[in-house]
């Protein structure tokens, strides 16, 4: 596996208040990356996400589906070109449907896998290669990761652990300097 070595080097920690889900909505961009897998278990789980959803989103989702397909790869669809088809809005922050569903129990998929792992991306034929994405909406994040020393691969403890296994996280976290 190709690891871009700022993932073990870079402070990094989310902070909603200050970015407000920006990762949800994006302008001007395909949604986020899915892989073919996650179809059936998105499929599965939709109703549960649907009702946090507004009705825009919904109009988008009956009338396009819920992903595209562009230059052979999967991808979330979106709403005007900036918003997840599956993002709500709690106050001004931009949440995920399915996390909702997730956190109240009511279903055991929590995300797609490229969702929980930003800011990293995994890239190449055969998935071996993580790179560190950089997004201007982030920024605050590095800030905050800073002030509580926590690195990227750190940040996204979760969702290495199930993208790639529990040993691959403890085979990695040794990187950190």
């Amino acid at each position: 596996m190709n690891i871009d070595e700022r993932i073990f080097e870079l402070k990094f920690s989310c902070e909603l208040s200050k970015c407000k889900g920006a990762c949800c909505t994006v302008e001007g961009t395909l949604g986020a990356p899915l892989k073919k897998e996650e179809l059936s278990i998105i499929e599965q789980n939709l109703d549960a996400a649907k009702k946090y959803i507004t009705e825009q989103n919904l109009e988008v989702i009956e009338r396009e589906g819920y992903y595209v397909e562009y230059n052979g790869k999967l991808w979330m669809n979106n709403v005007n070109d900036n918003d997840c088809v599956f993002s709500y809005y709690e106050g001004d922050i931009a949440k995920c449907s399915f996390q909702k569903a997730y956190n109240n129990g009511e279903i055991s998929f929590k995300k797609p896998i490229s969702c929980e792992l930003f800011p990293i991306r995994v890239y190449g034929e055969n998935c071996n290669e993580l790179r560190y994405e950089k997004s201007y909406f982030c920024d605050t994040a590095l800030e905050n990761g800073k002030a509580k020393n926590t690195t990227i691969f750190e940040f996204v403890k979760d969702a290495i652990i199930r993208a790639f296994g529990a040993e691959f996280y403890n085979e990695n976290i040794k990187k950190i300097k």
